[in-house]
């Protein structure tokens, strides 16, 4: 047998790496959806902020726990953020490219 054969399974993990950034994000876009910030200023920009910032955080901490000691379950952890954090970031860039879309084809002067 070899290393990985001998290393205890934890499917979990991962799964609860992915599901942390993924209801940070989530959670943001509902924050957007009610406004519920707004009471101390926050608009859109603000919000955006907040989900690029838990996007990027997430592929940065996610990075770094995949350099943990091998057999830890924080390599997994980091690979669901890692994960996580990347579909976010590509979530962020396709609406922007939506937007950018939309204003081009639309007949809008700034």
């Amino acid at each position: 047998m070899n290393e990985l054969d001998q290393r205890p399974k934890r499917p979990g993990v991962a799964f609860a790496g992915f599901a942390l950034p993924f209801v940070l994000l989530v959670s943001v876009a509902l924050a957007y959806q009610a406004g519920s910030f707004a009471g101390i200023g926050w608009h859109g920009g603000e919000y955006a902020y907040a989900f690029v910032g838990v996007a990027a955080g997430s592929v940065l901490v996610g990075s770094l726990l995949i350099f943990a000691r091998p057999g830890s379950p924080w390599k997994s952890f980091g690979s669901g953020m890692l994960l996580a954090g990347a579909s976010g970031g590509v979530i962020a860039i396709a609406i922007i490219v939506l937007f950018m879309i939309a204003f081009s084809q639309s007949s809008l002067t700034f």
